[in-house]
């Protein structure tokens, strides 16, 4: 269905412009006399073609969004005019264009959370649910300040990810170039000087060895480099299959060292976003598909739609969790204890602050034990070839002076 720019007055003579779907421009006009509005100009709105990474929104736009919303909620502001001053005030081009999107949506009789569900690349289910609940229980303004919560402590769980990868990812790739560029064009550059020197058989074992390795890498560089793609390209399918996603993410969850961490975060955005849900009044189901979802790990995702599916037949969550062997002991007895006192979400809070405090020590613990580990590796590489390369001029130097 097409989308239509449209202008149109008031009865007191105000000027409104917005956006609506519809089959043609008379359905357009047709639907804004029904809200009393004279049209003066309807046309369709004009392709955009632009390239976006992702939602095209960020989780601070979408924070400070949420938050200014609520707070005008609170103050008693119809939502439409909440709609149109936060689309207007808006500088993200998209957001804004979805924002007078969804304005138009309400306008025509839909809910808030419908319209939202429209956007589903920049309101996640999640969202669009917390809302729908704010709806139906008349506490819309105190959801949404939930929500903005909810939404800082998963950037902040999210960037301490980035920031545990990032260091010992981005010296690999350069320790790569590195050894690369030294196999590649100072290592022969060496055996070239070290040709005028005479007898090759004389150079040191590691100088031959260091040479030997780089003239094979050389050789084989034409087959090296379709082979990488090839086995980079291999990698993404197998990822893409259901069994080997399983499988990258099974092995994430158990690998020394990064296992206890990537768990450690499962278990915090898994309490955090149930306990959100609990609390704000979603049915216990509907929040274990949503936490299911989001919970950026097949097995994880697995583990909760299994615990689901034994709710649904009348057991505890606690008994189906401990079976499915993804959450420690420690959680499972916790959700058990909040199950029998009536106060879930608050226990399913409490494990969640927990779990991101230990989150922090173990990045912490984590960043400090591989930057001494990995640059050992660097400086042995380097070194080795180094050494290698620099005996024989040693070794000549010394030949000299007797």
């Amino acid at each position: 269905m097409p989308d239509f720019l449209w202008e149109a007055r008031s009865r007191t003579g105000e000027l409104r412009k917005g956006v609506m779907s519809a089959d043609n421009a008379a359905t357009v006009e047709q639907r804004l006399r029904q809200q009393q509005l004279t049209p003066t100009q309807v046309k369709k709105k004009p392709r955009e073609f632009t390239i976006t990474i992702g939602s095209g929104v960020d989780s601070k736009e979408l924070v400070t969004f949420t938050r200014q919303f609520a707070t005008m909620i609170d103050a008693g502001l119809p939502l439409v005019q909440c709609l149109d001053i936060l689309a207007n005030q808006q500088e993200n081009k998209i957001f804004q264009a979805a924002l007078r999107d969804i304005k138009s949506s309400v306008e025509q009789g839909a809910t808030f959370s419908d319209s939202l569900r429209k956007h589903p690349r920049i309101f996640d289910e999640l969202y669009v649910n917390l809302v729908h609940a704010g709806e139906v229980g008349g506490i819309l303004d105190s959801i949404l300040n939930r929500l903005a919560v909810y939404i800082e402590k998963n950037v902040k769980l999210m960037r301490q990810i980035r920031g545990a990868l990032a260091y010992p990812i981005a010296v690999i790739l350069i320790l790569i170039v590195i050894v690369i560029v030294m196999l590649t064009f100072v290592i022969p550059a060496f055996e070239r000087m070290f040709a005028d020197f005479g007898n090759k058989e004389a150079l040191p074992k590691l100088t031959q060895m260091v040479i030997w390795v780089s003239r094979n890498f050389v050789t084989a560089l034409p087959v090296v480099i379709p082979v990488t793609i090839l086995l980079i390209t291999g990698g993404i399918f197998f990822y893409r299959n259901p069994k080997g996603k399983r499988f990258v993410h099974h092995a994430l969850l158990v690998i020394p060292i990064m296992g206890p961490v990537m768990r450690k975060i499962a278990v915090a955005r898994f309490t955090r976003t149930l306990g959100t849900l609990l609390q704000s009044g979603v049915p216990i189901l509907d929040s274990l598909e949503v936490c299911a979802k989001s919970a950026g790990n097949v097995v994880v995702s697995s583990g909760i739609l299994f615990a689901r599916d034994r709710i649904s037949e009348g057991k505890n969550m606690a008994e189906p969790l401990a079976e499915s062997k993804v959450f420690p002991t420690m959680v499972v007895q916790m959700i058990a204890v909040g199950e029998q006192t009536g106060a879930l979400d608050q226990m399913l809070n409490k494990i969640a602050d927990f779990y991101e405090d230990e989150v922090d020590v173990a990045v912490a613990a984590l960043t400090s034990l591989l930057e001494p580990l990995i640059m050992v590796v660097v400086g042995t590489v380097v070194g080795t070839v180094l050494i290698a390369m620099y005996l024989p001029i040693f070794s000549l130097a010394g030949a000299m002076k007797e």
